[in-house]
């Protein structure tokens, strides 16, 4: 058998990582190219992550220079496979006892919009973009993460495609609602050996009635926000909505809540929050019944929308006849919240792979180009985390004791300065996205100095992963005794 040709390294433990994926490139120039790709993405974020960025070159001119259109090729016209790129990484992943995912994290189910112009792109219409918070041209993405107290990492991504793009619109057989799609992602992980204690979404899929059939029918429990105005057939004179429900709660203060229950909340700065949540029995929901709704919020009498969740769950209640009959495990009212508490980290995430990794920053219109452009922003996330575990081999739990457990006591790093409020709003305009240009490198941490085998994108790569430590979620609620 013939050796493959050597190429040049990619920095430090960069290199590393790209061996682990060499078999999955038949050719020199793929192996070459996949390197200098992420090299390119891992860079800080004042650089563009557009072709002609990756490759150093001028944007207008240079997009014709060779190594611009070496990287065109790479993505557009190349054999490699982004599915098999992906279940390599998530393989690995796994495979780390550093990142390996246990039964007490959540895989969380979200969409993301990016804003694309013109009609000639895959996937694009005009639709809606929620991290926009409207509608526009753009191409929309469902996604799938695994996050636990510590850790969080993207898993798979599958692009929504709109129906007009299919020659029978919505009546066509290969048409997709982004419901759908979540199904097949969550049926991906387990496939992959994923596990979690439950399925974590929005609202948009907690009120869709076949995508949690679907859940259960694979044994799997979830955590699923409602709209505040979910209701469901009922009696006349009977309670047949969440705000009916709620307003028959009494709630008297702290000091008398009624069926109120506290809920500590710690977080990662030191902070600490008591959340009041309330147990329905109404309708089709109860603890005693398949499913319940809770109502968790810092506030019972005004219900402020950014501190308030409405969630059905299919997770038992620990003193329920049927917590005995079913394969789930119980789950009392804190490990609710907890649960939903860790959905935050695809937010996160998002900030990340978009602002940082430049995910919506391809300059191809072909879907197949489209997906190998997002496997390699994965891999450039995911690297963070190898390189992590490569460099703290302290962090493999010791016998009995969980990875999230060993990593959290690791990873314990000093508070870094808040995200500005400016930040925080970033994308959900037009207007205040170019506000926020110039103040988007403070997602990151600052660089750290270069030494023996760092250089460039590895130091980027590091600051990078002290900004996902930093802002780590929080340890778990617990009931208020």
């Amino acid at each position: 058998m013939t050796c493959r040709q050597p190429v040049s390294p990619a920095p430090g433990p960069l290199e590393a990582y790209c061996q682990h994926v060499d078999a999955l490139f038949r050719h020199r120039n793929q192996r070459d190219s996949f390197r200098r790709y992420l090299e390119g993405l891992l860079l800080p974020q004042e650089r563009n992550k557009t072709l002609t960025a990756l490759a150093n070159t001028e944007p207008v001119v240079g997009a014709q220079h060779p190594h611009a259109q070496g990287l065109q090729w790479f993505l557009s016209e190349s054999t490699w496979d982004p599915v098999a790129v992906t279940a390599q990484r998530v393989a690995r992943l796994c495979a780390d006892p550093v990142t390996a995912p246990t039964v007490q994290g959540v895989l969380v189910i979200d969409e993301h919009g990016d804003r694309k112009w013109g009609t000639k792109t895959a996937h694009v219409g005009r639709q809606y973009l929620a991290n926009l918070g409207k509608t526009d041209t753009g191409v929309v993405s469902v996604t799938s993460l695994w996050a636990d107290e510590t850790v969080y990492y993207p898993l798979h991504y599958e692009p929504y495609t709109p129906a007009h793009h299919c020659a029978k619109g919505k009546a066509d057989p290969q048409f997709r609602t982004k419901r759908q799609i979540a199904t097949e992602l969550v049926g991906w992980a387990v496939a992959a050996g994923v596990p979690c204690r439950a399925v974590v979404a929005d609202s948009f899929y907690g009120e869709d009635e076949p995508f949690r059939v679907a859940l259960q029918a694979r044994g799997l429990g979830y955590v699923l926000a409602l709209p505040p105005s979910h209701c469901w057939w009922h009696r006349e004179g009977t309670i047949g909505s969440l705000p009916e429900a709620v307003a028959a709660a009494p709630w008297d203060g702290p000091d008398d809540p009624g069926a109120w229950v506290p809920v500590e909340r710690h977080f990662r700065d030191g902070h600490t929050e008591t959340w009041w949540v309330l147990e329905m029995t109404a309708g089709p929901y109860g603890p005693d019944k398949p499913e319940r709704v809770v109502v968790a919020t810092i506030d019972p009498p005004t219900l402020p929308t950014l501190s308030t969740w409405f969630l059905v769950t299919n997770l038992p209640a620990p003193q329920a006849a049927q917590a005995h009959d079913r394969a789930l495990p119980a789950a009392d009212l804190a490990e609710i919240v907890r649960l939903y508490g860790l959905r935050i980290w695809v937010e996160q995430s998002y900030k990340q792979t978009t602002y940082a990794l430049g995910w919506s920053e391809y300059q191809v219109r072909a879907d197949l180009a489209i997906r190998r452009h997002w496997a390699l922003v994965c891999c450039a996330f995911s690297f963070c985390w190898d390189h992590l575990s490569q460099q703290n081999l302290a962090l493999a739990p010791a016998q009995g004791e969980t990875a999230s457990t060993a990593a959290s006591a690791a990873m314990d790093a000093p508070a870094s300065a808040p995200v500005p409020t400016a930040l925080r709003a970033a994308g959900r305009g037009e207007n205040e996205r170019h506000d926020v240009a110039g103040a988007a490198p403070a997602l990151l941490a600052g660089s750290p100095a270069g030494g023996a085998g760092l250089a460039g994108a590895v130091d980027h790569a590091v600051a990078l992963l002290a900004r996902m430590v930093d802002r780590a979620p929080a340890d778990a609620a617990r009931r208020v005794a």
